[in-house]
């Protein structure tokens, strides 16, 4: 485990984008200086966002178990029930709040009170002929613990036995209010640490007895003694404490009423605990540079700055973004009066699959247009004279629709000639072939010669692909990291570039037509998602033939595709021929076409039959497509004898099992020989196959196992997904989801871990059984993620909403606003199930058995 040394300093400062992104209905509360708040010096651990992933094991806290003091975390079976009043649910969220933190205050405490034990002995002999250190020697050294000690104890004592009483009438905003207003003590620590530190080393280097006592010391918690190897963890070690009552006023607040008599009181000691850490920040470093995807894994920004790009024969202005291990280029989305910016991501390469030809080796730059100097130098004329006259409108108080008229042409013709200044080409070589032609902005530092020498050789970098949450989150942060703060024009046109599509796309591929000799042929079905085409169906191979009929169906997800690519292979199975880097055989690409999906001429009730053309080859094909909101509905069958559809206690009841017989067959399969299937529950299965086994399931055909074990693997997985997608209602159930959400957006990570655990303490028997049984399951897939591509948040991202989408969607606006409301409730869904798969394993029996869950992260 990593000591927690920096993170304190930066979870305030990011508390804003947390709260921006995961804000389901609860209140915010914007840090003061959220702009120019700050992070540790580089190299220091961060955590922007807070506790996105588990930070440590689920352990139990000694005293709050052995003692007897009853203090007990876990709220009534009534948490998030749909009957349950919002006042009370907010009661039993501040209880698992302050009882997680609570256990984390006792130890603590308890690390304090190790750490003032040599300070007693060293003490006594100080006033002996033969002392050990001086007083001044020892005062220094352990500046103002004693005084931390006793004002954490102080609180300790006080709190308690209101969490031990718990009900409506209970008060402690005045606590936390006293504990802010003494954090002057820890300031006086922090000013002293410089020197309390060169002491202990001068000390320890000198003095053999010393550096004895020291060692004895460090070994009760080194991540925390002054006197041991890591000294500036010291330093941060109470600002992580103070950090995490910070988290907890956050937290407090979310689940307190304005009207009730803590409010106020909280709301003083959260201000307070700001300022104070905006106070350090500005001490330590300039400005923030970090983000923290989902994973729990931190990138630096490098650099940023503007690029115009050439898409298509046309220029488009780029803002790009040069991290430690990806570089990401992004545009500014048009936003409506009183909303906060953002960017949306047009593209993305990971460093590590960047190459950098030699220039023999790289194909000849495309020939760019460039517009002639003196045409330039009269715009600059033509700028310089708007400005002229803005200036006299303004002296001699004309009409604002004049101002605005001139304004707007001034930015129109800024705008061009930002476009077309540069002309230095800079050139994006993907290792998979993909080249991306930029050009650096004239007016800004150029980024092509960060990009040209990355931070770190790409040797130690690792190829990778971003699932959608988590570019959505790296995408976010763009805004409050970038150093280049202002476009140095704002266009006033409209955006042409469409939305894209958030729903299904059912694609039926009929044949192909147009091949010279016969051949073994099959298709693959991709579409894009933030730049990237991402493979999502294939079709069976048709053998020795050159008209193959394939009449598969698909379904498709998108998530804001814009494109539908079809590629046409031609099998291998020649061993001979294999791929150098991966090992695997090579198929050889016989063409490929696109069709670009637009949102207005989409069909959406009957499919539309239309022809690709890909060198000579036509492959004929059908598609229609399916809103998010139509497709996510759950409907119970009306044959409660099957399987789909149908209650899984009731399936479970009727089987006599403990996981309902289809999961565990179809996971059973999977590992058993889709395990390293490259995409396993990514790519689509053919939609008849899928059907095929629902029908037999339901209907408990004998032969179920014989067409197990000969259907196609991804229909096996579809089939597994499609099960948890019909369930009447979510595997994770209604009554709990909204408890879900809340749980999934706490901040301070004791508090999360109780009410998640608590939460899967809630579920029925046979779905936690079952929950359980998937998330193994899932682990294991993830295990060989090397070969199947499918790490934890792709899994994440595709259980993530099947298991606890609730059962009624309510319709929340037009096709256009679908990413929007998309986003929020999926991201929430993926993250709970992330944080459940990134947990260390969970016992059914250990899990009935504990009805405390604290972490030991102080």
């Amino acid at each position: 485990m990593e000591p927690l040394s920096h993170r304190g300093l930066a979870r305030l400062s990011w508390i804003d984008t947390l709260y921006s992104n995961f804000n389901y209905g609860a209140e915010d509360y914007d840090a003061e200086g959220n702009e120019d708040t700050k992070v540790p010096p580089e190299g220091s651990e961060t955590m922007p966002y807070i506790d996105e992933s588990p930070t440590m094991s689920p352990q139990l806290s000694a005293r709050s178990q052995d003692s007897g003091d009853g203090i007990s975390p876990t709220p009534t079976d009534g948490l998030g029930t749909g009957g349950e009043r919002d006042a009370g649910k907010g009661l039993e969220m501040r209880k698992l709040v302050l009882s997680g933190f609570l256990a984390s205050e006792e130890i603590y405490i308890n690390q304090l009170e190790a750490l003032l034990l040599p300070m007693k002995p060293l003490k006594a002999t100080a006033t002996t002929s033969q002392p050990v250190l001086t007083i001044q020697q020892i005062e220094t050294i352990f500046y103002k613990i004693q005084d931390i000690y006793e004002i954490h104890k102080e609180f300790y004592d006080s709190l308690c036995p209101k969490v031990q009483q718990w009900d409506s009438k209970v008060t402690l905003g005045h606590l936390f209010q006293k504990l802010a207003s003494q954090l002057g003590v820890y300031k006086a620590f922090l000013d002293n640490y410089k020197v309390a530190r060169e002491t202990a080393e001068k000390c320890s280097q000198s003095n053999n007895q010393f550096q004895k006592i020291s060692e004895v010391s460090g070994a009760v918690d080194s991540t925390f003694l002054i006197l041991a190897p890591l000294p500036t963890a010291l330093l941060y070690k109470p600002i992580d404490r103070v950090t995490r009552s910070t988290l907890v006023l956050h937290d407090l607040l979310k689940h307190t009423p304005a009207d009730h008599p803590d409010y106020p009181l909280l709301q003083d000691a959260l201000r307070i605990s700001q300022n104070f850490l905006s106070s350090i920040n500005e001490d330590i470093d300039p400005r923030r540079t970090a983000v923290t995807t989902p994973k729990g894994e931190t990138r630096q920004l490098v650099k940023d700055g503007f690029l115009v790009e050439l898409s298509e024969g046309s220029r488009k202005l780029r803002h790009v973004f040069l991290f430690t291990d990806v570089v990401l280029c992004a545009k500014l989305k048009k936003t409506a009066v009183g909303k906060h910016q953002q960017y949306d991501c047009k593209w993305y390469v990971p460093l590590a699959d960047l190459v950098f030809p030699a220039p023999e080796e790289s194909e000849p730059c495309p020939q760019v247009h460039t517009i002639p100097d003196h045409e330039l130098e009269d715009m600059k004329m033509k700028i310089s004279t708007i400005k002229s006259e803005v200036q006299k409108e303004k002296a001699g108080k004309g009409q604002s629709r004049a101002i605005e008229r001139l304004k707007k042409k001034m930015f129109e013709n800024e705008f061009w000639l930002l476009l077309n200044s540069p002309t230095i080409p800079f050139r994006i070589h993907n290792r998979n072939g993909k080249v991306g032609a930029c050009q650096p902005c004239s007016a800004w530092e150029p980024l092509a010669a960060a990009a040209h020498h990355p931070p770190c050789a790409p040797t130690d970098l690792q190829a990778f692909v971003l699932s959608s949450v988590e570019l959505q989150v790296l995408t976010g942060s763009c805004f409050k990291l970038r150093t280049v703060h202002n476009i140095p024009v704002t266009s006033n046109k409209d955006d042409d570039e469409s939305p894209g599509l958030y729903g299904f796309l059912h694609v039926i591929v009929h044949s192909a037509k147009g091949f010279k000799q016969s051949a073994n042929l099959y298709c693959t079905l991709e579409v894009d998602s933030f730049g990237y085409f991402v493979s999502k169906a294939k079709t069976r191979v048709f053998r020795d033939t050159t008209e193959p009929q394939w009449n598969e169906e698909f379904e498709i997800e998108l998530e804001g595709s814009q494109s539908l690519r079809i590629l046409c292979y031609e099998k291998c199975y020649d061993k001979t021929k294999l791929n150098k880097d991966n090992n695997e055989i090579v198929d050889k690409i016989m063409g490929k076409g696109q069709v670009q999906l637009d949102p207005q001429a989409m069909p959406t009730k009957n499919w539309h039959m239309d022809v690709i053309e890909m060198n000579g080859i036509k492959v004929e094909f059908s598609m229609k497509f399916t809103s998010r909101d139509m497709s996510l509905k759950r409907t119970p069958s009306k044959k409660q004898t099957g399987v789909f559809g149908v209650k899984i206690s009731v399936v479970t009841k009727r089987e006599r099992s403990k996981v309902p017989y289809i999961v565990r067959q179809c996971i059973e399969e999977v590992e058993k020989r889709g395990i390293e299937e490259v995409g396993i529950y990514r790519i689509s299965g053919v939609a008849t196959d899928i059907q095929a086994l629902k029908a037999a399931f339901d209907a408990n055909n004998k032969d179920i196992l014989v067409m197990l074990s000969d259907m196609d693997i991804n229909a096996i997985a579809g089939t597994l997904k499609l099960y948890f997608r019909e369930l009447p209602e979510p595997l994770l159930t209604d009554r709990l989801y909204p408890a879900f959400m809340e749980g999934i957006a706490l901040s301070d990570p004791a508090a999360k871990e109780n009410c998640m655990m608590h939460l899967l303490r809630s579920l029925p028997d046979p779905n936690l059984i079952t929950f359980l049984f998937l998330l193994e399951h899932l682990k294991r897939v993830a295990e060989k993620e090397p070969i199947n591509k499918m790490s934890l948040h792709n899994l994440a991202t595709v259980f993530g909403p099947t298991l606890l989408r609730p059962s009624e969607v309510e319709s929340k606006g037009h096709l256009t606003l679908a990413s929007d409301i998309w986003s929020h409730d999926v991201m929430a869904q993926v993250q709970v199930l992330l944080y459940y798969l990134q947990h260390p394993p969970i016992s059914f029996a250990e899990l009935k058995r504990n009805t405390l869950y604290f972490s030991t992260d102080v």
